[in-house]
């Protein structure tokens, strides 16, 4: 069995696929939908954060490369998401279109994007210190473990000045990297929840269908129904990813093959340290 990985937000816009017709295809409906060229990084508002068009251009790379993976060896048996990854994975389970994703992503994105008008926001990559280790640090910093990857690769979110501390607390304990980055919001944390009205509201004016494929969400590793699919987009954002849970549990289903659809490989790399640790 197969499945397909879809990933979350990239850190730089890379790899763009020049004078492919379908990537151009794709590039085109994001503008139409959300005044955004991924192809010539051009934005009717320029307003829009850097970090609403590097998800702008995670999915439409990521429906690109669904589109040339399906094409070169058929549809997989199962689709999983990590954080962004979720808005791509809809489309490519007919959940809604491929034009609704990036219109989603674009109005999620902005609300968010929206919080960093009143604070400073932050992430940290915590890689070798076990969990444990970290939430005692998390705890006396104020910041909250957004993602779990791996026993040993966290990310941290939260407002800037408690992210760097933590992160300087994390290299003192031993941690082999601590790399802080900045970000619009406190993705994957309950600070978001103050915003989750506007957020139910942006998701409530779509209709999702029942998915195509089964599609395993990162919170409970349960396949999504159409109903299911609302609140979890809102929750998603409230609460971590649970990447190696959702890896193990796959394994578990008898997924022997894990494919990722996205602009990096990151969610690879999770894997293959969880497998090394099997």
């Amino acid at each position: 069995m197969i499945c397909f990985m879809f990933s979350g937000q990239p850190l730089i816009r890379t790899g763009v696929p020049q004078g492919e017709s379908s990537f151009q295809g794709l590039a085109s409906c994001c503008q139409e939908n959300t005044g955004f060229n991924p192809l010539t990084d051009e934005c009717s508002d320029p307003t829009v954060s850097e970090n609403v068009r590097l998800q702008l251009f995670g999915v439409t790379m990521s429906l690109y490369r669904f589109s040339t993976m399906v094409h070169k060896q058929g549809l997989p048996d199962v689709i999983t998401e990590h954080s962004m990854g979720i808005y791509p994975a809809l489309a490519a389970a007919q959940s809604i279109s491929s034009s609704e994703a990036l219109e989603l992503t674009f109005r999620i994105g902005s609300r968010l994007a929206a919080m960093s008008h009143t604070s400073e926001f932050a992430l940290a990559s915590v890689i070798g210190l076990d969990l444990d280790d970290l939430i005692s640090i998390v705890t006396r910093n104020r910041v909250h473990i957004a993602n779990r990857n791996t026993s040993r690769h966290f990310l941290l979110s939260g407002e800037r000045h408690c992210i760097e501390a933590a992160a300087i607390e994390a290299t003192a304990a031993g941690s082999f990297s601590s790399t802080v980055f900045g970000c619009d919001a406190p993705l994957h944390t309950p600070l978001v929840r103050e915003i989750a009205p506007d957020l139910q509201q942006i998701v409530d004016d779509y209709h999702f269908k029942e998915p195509q494929i089964p599609l395993v969400d990162h919170l409970e590793q349960r396949n999504l129904a159409a109903d299911d699919i609302p609140a979890f987009l809102v929750e998603e954002l409230c609460r971590p990813v649970f990447w190696e849970t959702t890896y193990r549990a796959l394994r578990q289903r008898g997924i022997h093959r894990f494919q990722e659809v996205g602009n990096a490989m990151a969610l690879t790399k999770f894997n293959r340290w969880i497998d090394s640790e099997t």
